[in-house]
């Protein structure tokens, strides 16, 4: 599948094998969330990743908070 998520990130299989990332970089949603959870602040993001923007982590957040928004629980 290809497409785009809030302006900020794309989904393509040639880059990253389909994962959501930032656009023009190689830097994956999942990526970015799991620093977050580790306790890595924006400002520490940005000066490890310069291709990296504010934005950028804000529409990463958005995507993903969207995907657990659809995530449907179906009791077994």
């Amino acid at each position: 599948m290809n497409g785009r998520f809030d302006g900020q990130g794309h989904y393509r299989p040639e880059i990253m094998v389909g994962k959501p990332a930032i656009e023009g970089t190689c830097i994956t949603v999942n990526l970015i969330i799991q620093l977050l959870a580790n306790g890595a602040t924006k400002i520490e993001k940005l000066e490890d990743y310069p291709d990296l923007k504010k934005e950028d982590i804000k529409a990463a957040l958005m995507y993903a908070s969207k995907c657990l928004d659809r995530e449907e629980i179906i009791p077994v």
